[in-house]
């Protein structure tokens, strides 16, 4: 979108290109900073089909991402590197859901070598990390 200025002006949700890499993590893979990330920047997109109404609830899997009552983002696609952020009881990043989309903000600066990872929400801790302890750094360290 152009200003009166004729300068391009770059919505807060359009991702800004942050070098990122998929790496081992203490949860499997992670998603990792190539860079330093400021406060409240747009990190990535979380990417995938789109799945409507019932087409979810018969689904399963950990890729699945709520956006509304009728709308589900299955995440299980390779183009969808946001897959990868963690779980973390202490997040760095959080989900924000705007117009049936999914966009991963940073809640604090992140430092380049810092692995992604936001809250992930009581009914999924509950149902998937729970029964098997939950590994983010707030519970490995015992506080």
């Amino acid at each position: 979108m152009k200003t009166s200025k004729g300068t391009t002006r770059v919505s807060k949700y359009t991702p800004r290109g942050y070098a990122l890499s998929v790496r081992r993590a203490l949860a499997g893979k992670g998603l990792f900073a190539g860079e330093d990330i400021p406060k409240g920047i747009c990190v990535i997109e979380y990417t995938g089909n789109v799945l409507m109404g019932r087409d979810a609830e018969g689904k399963g899997g950990k890729y699945l991402f709520e956006v509304s009552a009728r709308k589900t983002i299955d995440g299980n696609v390779r183009s969808n590197s946001a897959r990868y952020i963690n779980h973390s009881c202490r997040p760095n990043c959080e989900a924000i859901v705007r117009r049936g989309r999914v966009f991963i903000f940073s809640r604090a600066r992140i430092n380049a070598g810092t692995e992604l990872v936001y809250d992930y929400g009581k009914e999924y801790f509950d149902a998937f990390i729970k029964p098997n302890g939950c590994r983010c750094e707030k519970h490995r360290m015992g506080s």
